[in-house]
C-alpha cells in the first residue's frame, strides 16, 4: 500500500500553490488595476502558449465576455492576488484589455431619471 497522500477531490485543496502559480511574484507587472476594473479578451492569437499555464486559459476563457477581475477570481477560485497577475501576465501578451472602471464624478446623471427614482422612493 503507497505511503502517499492522494488529493481526490476539491475539498483536499489546491494542488498547485498560489506563489507556484506566479512563479513567485506577488505582484503584478505593469499598470495598476482595481479588484471591479473590466477585463475582457481581445482577438489576438497566443504566439507562444508554452509562456502560459492552465490557470491562464481558464481566465482567458472567462474573458471572452466583459467580466470584472473580482467575478474571474471568483470564478476560478484562486485568491485576487493570483488573478490580477494572470491578468497582466495576459495583458502582456495582448490577450486582455483592462478598463478602469469610471469615476462616479465623471458619469453623466441624468437629471430626470433621478426625479423618477426619488419621486419612487416617496411612494413607498
Amino acid at each position: 500500500m503507497p505511503s502517499h497522500e492522494e488529493w481526490l477531490d476539491a475539498e483536499a485543496g489546491p494542488v498547485v500553490r498560489p506563489y507556484q502559480l506566479t512563479r513567485g511574484r506577488t505582484r503584478a507587472s505593469g499598470e495598476a488595476f482595481d479588484m471591479v476594473a473590466t477585463v475582457m479578451a481581445t482577438q489576438a492569437r497566443i504566439a507562444a502558449p508554452g509562456g502560459l499555464g492552465p490557470e491562464h486559459f481558464s481566465v482567458l476563457q472567462l474573458a471572452q465576455k466583459p467580466t470584472t477581475v473580482v467575478d474571474i477570481a471568483s470564478d476560478v477560485a484562486l485568491p485576487l492576488g493570483v488573478v490580477r497577475i494572470l491578468l497582466a501576465d495576459l495583458r502582456e501578451f495582448g490577450l486582455v484589455t483592462i478598463q478602469a472602471p469610471i469615476p462616479m464624478k465623471a458619469r453623466q446623471v441624468d437629471r430626470e431619471t433621478l426625479k423618477e427614482v426619488l419621486h419612487g422612493l416617496r411612494g413607498l
